[in-house]
């Protein structure tokens, strides 16, 4: 049985970004519908004062609309019969309320639900997607861990690396503290990994979301290593991730630095790709943001396709450049590690 759905959109305050986030949106919900095997045409429709994607489908089982709850931007789920709108009683299947990425702000343009966006986006392009046990997720340039913080609202493990070790050790207090607060059986290790003859020290949270789970060894993960974002692949390398998302330095609060000092726009990423992959297991994905006006889009798939990523290069997926303020446009590129 076909049946039309609508889903209402988070209204975002800032009425510049909005379009962004429209487009974003589609392109989010376009992704994670074909991942599912659901073909659908997808309009926009405004409705009173908010706005709706709608499409027609066959009937979606419980478990596709928890799935697709988890949209970013999705704030109601609704069943359209003619005019009128039955809003259905959906649940995300999110692990932690959203105010978990929300809290510790950093100093940077991105935000959760821009990552939010680029997380379900890489994840319904993986080979697993849509019954992962337990996806890992990579952020080699992981700030205060905001997508370490979203995907652990969407039940994944993470680990991230940072060489700003304030930052890190921000997220680690915060996030000590949050789970603390909220109950959340959890053990939080120091460690000291050896990459060559370098030690890359690191926090490791293990927790569970029930006690019964995390006596029984249930336990998800969350990891904060200090170092260059060269050393994921060493790092992961006996336990590989399957989601890396990441925003390269935009130029305006931080810019490209590695082990020598400040790099170039170009050489920056071109550094880090081939240790990038080596992180990744075959199937993953990557999502990559980044600012068009320091770093031009051609040349980034160029250093994606060189250091064997499949890039998606189709309409819906290259059609996402926005303005964030005058001196970052940002764009999006999303590629497979086959």
């Amino acid at each position: 049985m076909q049946m039309v759905y609508s889903f209402q959109l988070w209204k975002h305050p800032n009425i510049h970004y909005r379009e962004a986030l429209l487009r974003l949106s589609r392109c989010e919900l376009i992704s994670m519908l074909g991942a599912l095997s659901i073909p659908a045409e997808i309009s926009v429709e405004s409705m009173g004062a908010s706005v709706f994607l709608t499409f027609e489908a066959r009937e979606l089982t419980l478990d596709e609309l928890r799935l697709l709850a988890m949209h970013s931007c999705v704030t109601l789920i609704c069943e359209k019969v003619g005019n009128l709108l039955k809003p259905l009683p959906v649940e995300s299947g999110d692990a932690f309320p959203e105010d978990l990425p929300e809290i510790l702000k950093y100093k940077g343009k991105t935000n959760p639900t821009f990552t939010r966006m680029m997380l379900n986006t890489a994840l319904s392009m993986t080979s697993f997607f849509p019954h992962p046990e337990q996806p890992v997720v990579l952020d080699p340039l992981c700030g205060k861990a905001t997508t370490l913080f979203c995907a652990a609202c969407m039940g994944a493990s993470a680990l991230g690396l940072d060489a700003d070790r304030r930052s890190l050790r921000e997220a680690e207090t915060y996030f000590s503290r949050y789970l603390k607060a909220a109950g959340i059986k959890h053990s939080l290790s120091s460690v000291n990994q050896t990459v060559g003859s370098q030690g890359v020290p690191g926090a490791v949270f293990r927790y569970a979301l029930s006690r019964d789970e995390y006596k029984k060894g249930n336990t998800r993960f969350l990891a904060l290593y200090a170092g260059d974002a060269a050393l994921a692949g060493p790092l992961l390398r006996k336990n590989r991730a399957d989601i890396l998302v990441t925003d390269l330095p935009y130029g305006v609060q931080h810019a490209p630095t590695g082990p020598g000092g400040t790099e170039s726009f170009h050489s920056f990423p071109d550094r880090l790709l081939s240790s990038w992959s080596e992180a990744l297991n075959p199937g993953a994905a990557l999502a990559v943001s980044f600012n068009s006006l320091t770093l031009k889009r051609k040349v980034l798939m160029d250093l994606l396709t060189a250091h064997g990523f499949l890039v998606l290069d189709d309409p819906i997926r290259s059609g996402l450049s926005h303005t964030v303020e005058q001196a970052v446009v940002r764009d999006l590129i999303f590629a497979v590690r086959p």
